[in-house]
């Protein structure tokens, strides 16, 4: 599903939404690592924070249930 990160300035960055549907307002917080991606997606310190993820490949190695690291869903 396509997603828009609106920045307070006006600018506004178009990508892929991977967990979620609708709207939603907190910081921005960038993640820059290759590997890692399920731990940070899952992890609680980021309630409330948009996580952007700039590498590209991001999910071609599917998820498993072990690296996640709390099975709430925001």
């Amino acid at each position: 599903m396509t997603a828009y990160l609106v920045l307070d300035d006006g600018r506004i960055f178009e990508g892929e939404s991977w967990a979620c549907s609708g709207e939603t307002f907190g910081e921005a917080v960038f993640s820059t690592g290759m590997t890692g991606y399920q731990e940070t997606l899952t992890d609680p310190s980021y309630h409330k924070q948009v996580v952007v993820m700039t590498a590209p490949h991001i999910g071609n190695t599917g998820m498993n249930s072990v690296d996640e690291e709390s099975r709430e869903s925001g």
